[in-house]
């Protein structure tokens, strides 16, 4: 009876463990494989151990800059769409009164979602190119002579694209932290004589830190596995380490993209890391 009882978290995990391991560890350990192969022209793969994969892309200055590239549109838009999902979570937790209207305006925030994310993103080009409704107001009004050429096929077309694609993701782990604050303890710190902003600063902040590590590891990895929203809203113009990787499979060098792929995943393990360490996310989880 006791071996039983012993037994049975065991086969009662059996089934998680055994997709994690079919669509999990086996393609990553694939993939580890096949980074240390060697590629050669007209032949292909070659399974000849090698590091000649990594050392081309940690000396190859394109690469850095590619890298850097992928963590400053990380980093901007980590901030924009921390900033709005904070303040409309806010506003639909703290101002709305009716649970019913909140969950309402909630779901309004996942109608563009009906959609795909290639629609979503090509759907900018008619407001922001040469032609565009932004370039038509600002030359009607008579604040520009001409159209605006930096708003489309730009690092700046980039980050409205990834914002409208990623903000949704910072909303809802920011809104379920906040759904759980006691509204008690905002009444307690104006009582006490904190004002609006000290409440803010405070009290719903530190209470939403879980929502916002979550949301901040979706924005992140999201961000920085992404390739699409870089080649086609920037015409080219800017890149990421996730479209090094596309440009590699497309020359069919699967170990140089293999080993990026490695590198890139090292690095988002890495953030997501100190993530961890600075929030304790597994608080969030198991509420």
């Amino acid at each position: 009876m006791n071996s039983r009882s012993s037994a049975l978290p065991y086969i009662q995990v059996s089934p998680l463990a055994l997709v994690l391991i079919l669509f999990f560890t086996i393609p990553v350990a694939l993939v580890l494989l096949v980074s240390f192969f060697r590629y050669q022209m007209l032949v292909g793969i070659v399974p000849d151990f090698t590091f000649k994969n990594y050392a081309d892309i940690l000396t190859n200055q394109t690469n850095w800059l590619l890298y850097w590239s992928t963590l400053k549109f990380a980093v901007i838009v980590l901030a924009i769409t921390g900033f709005i999902g904070f303040w409309i979570s806010y506003f639909l937790v703290f101002h709305i009164r009716n649970l019913v209207t909140a969950i309402a305006l909630f779901l309004v925030c996942t109608v563009p979602f009906w959609t795909s994310n290639i629609i979503r993103m090509i759907s900018w080009r008619p407001v922001l190119g040469r032609e565009g409704l932004v370039n038509q107001a600002l030359v009607g009004s008579g604040l520009t002579d001409q159209p605006v050429e930096w708003l489309l096929y730009s690092d700046f077309a980039v980050v409205v694209a990834y914002v409208h694609l990623f903000t949704l993701f910072m909303i809802v782990p920011i809104f379920n932290s906040m759904a759980r604050i006691d509204k008690s303890l905002l009444e307690a710190a104006m009582d006490a004589g904190a004002s609006r902003w000290g409440v803010i600063w405070n009290v719903v902040l530190p209470l939403s830190k879980t929502g916002i590590a979550l949301g901040t590891l979706f924005v992140v990895t999201l961000v920085m596995g992404d390739f699409s929203v870089v080649t086609v809203m920037s015409g080219g113009l800017s890149g990421s380490a996730a479209s090094a990787i596309f440009n590699d499979l497309q020359f069919l060098n699967y170990p140089r993209a293999a080993a990026n792929a490695v590198i890139l995943l090292i690095v988002v393990l890495l953030i997501a890391s100190a993530i961890f360490r600075l929030v304790d996310v597994r608080e969030e989880l198991v509420r």
